[in-house]
């Protein structure tokens, strides 16, 4: 199968990792290089990893799983939920509930009283409740509403889970591997790939980069299911989702740092370097004042010693020779 456009992910920034201060180890095999103090992530293996991700989730749709999309990062959240509603699965955007795959029967029974709630408003004057006791129960479905609206048809814990920034999502991702759930997911060069099942390696803050991978999955999800409502009708139709991923082109040649940094991020980083020698240099004047005045102080010191030690032998001439008087005159 033809991989993503190499281009493409150049351009949403998909191969910017973090600082190397903050890198996890454990992310050095799909690391390319570091340019300027930023580790620059391995877009074959990026391209490559996606493409497999890709499969899983189309084969896995095609033979009725289900997705569960979670990205509850405040750059991921819009396009978590505008593409998982275009998948047609279901999502989590908010804060992730303990509890939401391992107490699974518990948040069903949430949803289920969120969708009895909903039913209330729609014909509010047959409950007989009062217009008080109708103003909390619609505050309590709004507040369901927006913890389990993304999952509320969702009937049972879900085949795969596909999350933004494995550190972020760390209880979906502990819960599902509790429940031996498949975990693909957005990895950056802060993260530990160990916990998940397979990892795409790819920049987790840009927003233009989760969009292009979060786009690519959900196209997975609607060839899955285009493949399944052709193996129930007994037809093989290529679909449209296809269109969306053209073949890689890997660029052959060493890209500049301004290529593949981009000039607003080295400008940024130039920035940031320049504050960095500004303080240690501000530190080095400030520790050189210091020492000047600890040297000034000892001269001070030694000079004080030295006058007194003069004045000392001043003192003890004097007396001597006002000794010697008086023996004299005796």
């Amino acid at each position: 199968m033809a991989a993503i456009d190499m281009k493409a992910l150049l351009e949403a920034g998909v191969h910017f990792g973090h600082r190397t201060q903050k890198w996890d180890p454990r992310m050095k095999p799909y690391i390319f290089t570091e340019r300027n103090g930023i580790h620059i992530i391995d877009l074959q293996q990026t391209a490559k990893s996606l493409e497999d991700g890709y499969n899983r989730v189309r084969e896995a749709v095609a033979k009725g799983g289900t997705i569960l999309f979670v990205g509850t990062k405040r750059q991921a959240q819009e396009t978590i939920e505008a593409e998982a509603q275009r998948a047609g699965m279901p999502y989590v955007t908010v804060r992730w509930l303990g509890g939401m795959l391992t107490n699974w029967q518990t948040m069903r029974q949430r949803i289920t009283e969120l969708d009895r709630l909903d039913r209330q408003r729609l014909e509010p004057q047959a409950t007989g409740l009062t217009k008080k006791e109708l103003l909390t129960d619609s505050r309590t479905a709004e507040k369901l509403e927006e913890r389990f609206g993304g999952i509320r048809n969702m009937t049972r814990v879900p085949d795969m889970l596909f999350v933004v920034d494995v550190n972020r999502e760390e209880t979906a991702v502990r819960e599902a591997n509790i429940l031996g759930i498949p975990v693909l997911g957005l990895v950056d060069t802060n993260c530990n790939p160990s916990v998940i099942d397979h990892v795409i390696p790819s920049n987790d803050d840009a927003i233009r980069a989760i969009k292009l991978m979060v786009a690519y999955i959900a196209d997975a999800v609607i060839e899955g299911k285009a493949l399944r409502s052709d193996k129930q009708e007994g037809e093989v139709e290529k679909p449209a989702a296809n269109a969306r991923r053209r073949k890689a082109d890997a660029p052959t040649e060493e890209l500049s740092d301004e290529e593949l940094l981009g000039a607003a991020t080295l400008a940024k980083v130039a920035e940031e370097q320049a504050k960095e020698e500004a303080e240690v240099a501000a530190k080095a004047a400030k520790e050189a004042e210091k020492a000047a005045k600890a040297a000034e102080a000892a001269e001070a010191a030694k000079a004080a010693e030295e006058a007194a030690s003069e004045e000392g032998g001043e003192t003890a001439e004097a007396a001597e020779a006002e000794s010697a008087s008086e023996e004299e005159e005796n």
